[in-house]
């Protein structure tokens, strides 16, 4: 563990009680914690916001212009700057009935004096769930850059966004990688090769034809172990652990990522019964939650994949649903870019110069 880590933390991790949600998250995506110190005006801390208490406000519809103090836990567990390694992460494992990833230190006056990750302590354990990504898409909306070039083999910050990715799943303890190709296919298996370089085992699935987001699945065969599912166009920095956890506490047989849009209707909204006017509102501020391309995928979801045609993970979802079984969504309150248009591409580049992704 080191201290001054978790010191040099301090400046890019406290926000006011009064900072919107909306404005937290931001400042969230660019620390890369998951958590924030919620401190007053002289520095003492008032709170700890993680990305646990913005997902339950997602999914309690709690508007992202509230405070985020007043989402935040008022009473987190602390630690004197001094503390040794094996009591901060002993503090972290008992302190409460849950696991606790984020340690705030505190001087004697509670002024917040650094952030200690349980990442500083323990190495994160392998997962248990393997990851497909698809990446056999054509790219059609980045061309020009897309006419010799598969779009998840593209440049982020230097490096593919393919082996980005990758390199995510491999710190985050996933050891098995297989990517969905079709479009180009040999530019990608070319580069990553059996994954040794990457540090992961890696396995291709070849598309004759495009399958739709389930449909490669189908090409595993049996599976064992949850699904890591994966577009190739995505930029994130989710913490695949918190995922998998999400997922198991659902009981779900497929989760799907999801993310917050907010939308500002720049005209006055009608609502109406036939030629008859319910209500108006002026510019109306709108919130959804879209498709974010991650999901979790059980094997008894697996199973339902038809053994032939093209197969949405929409489909599979409708099909599930249709059918009373559980589909959870968890919200993705990390870094997350859809790589789709060029002007998301020049976005991008510029994202990790300032954000912690990978």
């Amino acid at each position: 563990m080191s201290i001054s880590e978790a010191r040099s933390r301090l400046a890019s991790t406290v926000v006011v009680p009064t900072t919107s949600i909306a404005d937290a998250v931001r400042h969230l995506e660019i620390a890369g914690t998951g958590a924030l110190l919620v401190c007053d005006e002289q520095g003492r801390l008032r709170g700890l916001l993680t990305d646990g208490d913005i997902r339950r406000a997602i999914l309690n519809s709690v508007p992202f212009t509230q405070a985020c103090g007043t989402i935040a836990a008022a009473d987190p567990v602390v630690a004197p700057v001094d503390v040794t390694p094996d009591a901060a992460l002993r503090l972290m494992d008992t302190a409460r009935e849950f696991v606790l990833n984020h340690l705030p230190l505190v001087d004697g006056a509670g002024v917040a004096v650094g952030l200690l990750l349980r990442s500083d302590l323990a190495p994160r354990a392998a997962l248990s769930l393997s990851a497909v990504i698809m990446a056999g898409g054509f790219g059609t909306r980045l061309l020009p850059l897309t006419e010799r070039t598969p779009k998840p083999m593209l440049p982020v910050g230097g490096r593919p966004l393919l082996e980005r990715t990758i390199g995510q799943m491999k710190g985050a303890g996933i050891r098995r990688v297989v990517v969905s190709t079709h479009f180009q296919a040999e530019q990608i298996t070319r580069h990553l090769g059996d994954g040794a370089a990457h540090g992961v085992a890696i396995s291709y699935l070849s598309e004759d034809r495009p399958l739709g987001t389930a449909g490669a699945l189908r090409l595993l065969g049996e599976v064992t172990e949850p699904l890591l599912v994966i577009n190739g166009d995505i930029l994130t920095g989710i913490r695949y652990d918190e995922l998998l956890a999400f997922h198991r506490e659902q009981r779900a047989e497929v989760t799907v990522g999801v993310r917050q849009c907010d939308l500002e209707v720049p005209y006055g909204v009608l609502e109406r019964t036939g030629a008859r006017v319910r209500s108006l509102r002026e510019k109306p501020h709108m919130e959804f939650l879209i498709n974010a391309g991650v999901y979790l995928v059980e094997p008894s979801a697996q199973r339902e994949i038809p053994p032939d045609g093209r197969f949405d993970m929409t489909d599979l979802v409708q099909r599930l649903l249709d059918a009373g079984r559980v589909v959870a969504c968890y919200p993705i309150v990390e870094y997350w870019l859809d790589i789709g248009r060029p002007a998301d591409y020049v976005q991008a580049q510029a994202d990790v110069q300032i954000a912690r992704i990978g």
